[in-house]
């Protein structure tokens, strides 16, 4: 915690960080701030004015802007409130890619060209096209070496002028930058120009867990990591993952990707067979209206079970020069498929018209119009339209 003063307060809106509509706040100045401006790689922090919150913490220039929700007068004295286990994760993550940046570039000469901290993992974009399975098992065993020589980490600030700041790792400073610069030094292993939050000593770091490597950009390789307490995070989710898994599969963890394996196989079998059932189903429904002695001009048929294949084969094996079909597929109170097959004139005219009904889309053409609905529900009134247009082409029928 940490008592400062308002020095302004504006209205500002706020852009949800999952996208959506702009809130409505304000934008907050105080003397002073213990809350971190997201900025260098590293999200910014939360906390509470008084009991107001702070849902997000920009820089410009030398100022920390706090939005927050409800507006405050300024020249107020206020208590500034840090949210600690989000600080503090973010301390462990910033931390654990500065020692794997300098290792990674001590042993094999890979150099961090950016890094990002997620909500679950942190990566790492190294400047090089390869990182091998064995560079990266050799450097996860060295920097948890580090961690395990409890080595200090140190702040020290200097002028910008400074000739020091050339010696020091950086990828360079922003355009709007003011006053000193922050030179973060791991002991014996790094210094590197940084705003962002540390600890004071690597073993604060617990462990770092190197998950591997991804694709990045041309010639650029990403390496995953997480630090400290969320590789216990991990774990324990992994756990769970794994006890539900030994539950449902009835074998123990060793054997429960062969049992995995094994599932998709009959899977795979179920699948085939019921197709070739539905296929043969679809073919005995075309048959047994076509054997009736005055086939109708309009042929309705819902299943629960089924696909898009299923209802064509009907409309192939029916014939649709004489018939209108209006086929469905799905849970009656859910989503579905459908299909309207018949003349094509006929079809284009209400292919649009049914998907309206049924709340879906669709598209067609040579006398076939499918797609998905919405409201299966309503098929009624879609099969009194189809009677009614039916009706006014044969008046007499």
């Amino acid at each position: 915690q940490f008592t400062t003063r308002v020095v302004s307060c504006r209205e500002a809106e706020l852009r949800p960080e999952g996208g959506g509509e702009p809130v409505r706040g304000f934008q907050v100045v105080l003397e002073d701030t213990i809350l971190f401006p997201e900025g260098g790689g590293q999200p910014d922090d939360r906390g509470l004015i008084g009991d107001v919150p702070v849902l997000r913490v920009t820089r410009r220039g030398p100022e920390a802007l706090h939005f927050v929700p409800a507006a405050l007068e300024p020249g107020t004295e206020v208590l500034l409130s840090l949210d600690w286990e989000r600080r503090f994760d973010h301390m462990q993550q910033h931390s654990g890619q500065h020692l794997i940046s300098a290792v990674a570039e001590q042993m094999f000469g890979f150099k961090t060209t950016s890094w990002e901290l997620g909500r679950q993992r942190g990566v790492i974009e190294l400047d090089t096209p390869l990182v091998t399975a064995e560079q990266v098992e050799a450097l996860e065993k060295s920097v948890n070496e580090k961690i395990r020589d409890r080595v200090p980490v140190t702040v020290r600030e200097l002028a910008a002028d400074d000739p020091e700041v050339e010696t020091v790792r950086s990828r360079g400073l922003p355009d709007d930058h003011v006053g000193p610069v922050r030179v973060v030094d791991i002991t014996g292993i790094d210094s590197n120009l940084c705003c962002g939050t540390h600890v004071s000593n690597l073993s604060d770091l617990q462990v770092i867990k190197l998950l591997g490597v991804e694709k990045g950009k041309k010639n650029k390789t990403n390496l995953v990591f997480l630090v400290g307490n969320r590789v216990l995070k991990s774990i324990e989710q992994s756990h769970s993952t794994e006890k539900a898994l030994t539950s449902l599969l009835k074998n123990g963890p060793g054997e429960h990707v062969e049992a995995v394996k094994r599932l998709q196989s009959s899977v795979k079998l179920l699948q085939k067979n019921n197709l070739n059932l539905l296929r043969d189903i679809a073919v005995l429904i075309a048959r047994d209206f076509k054997s009736k002695p005055a086939p109708k001009q309009l042929f309705v048929l819902h299943r629960k079970e089924g696909d898009s294949e299923f209802m064509n084969i009907i409309a192939n094996e029916i014939g649709t020069e004489q018939t209108l079909l209006f086929l469905t597929v799905g849970d009656e109170k859910e989503a579905g498929l459908f299909l309207l097959a018949g003349p094509a004139e006929a079809v284009e005219n209400l292919g649009p018209r049914v998907a309206e009904l049924l709340g879906g889309k669709g598209a067609g053409k040579r006398g076939r119009f499918q797609g998905k609905a919405a409201k299966m529900s309503r098929r009624g009134e879609v099969q009194a339209l189809l009677q009614e247009f039916i009706s006014q082409q044969n008046p007499g029928a």
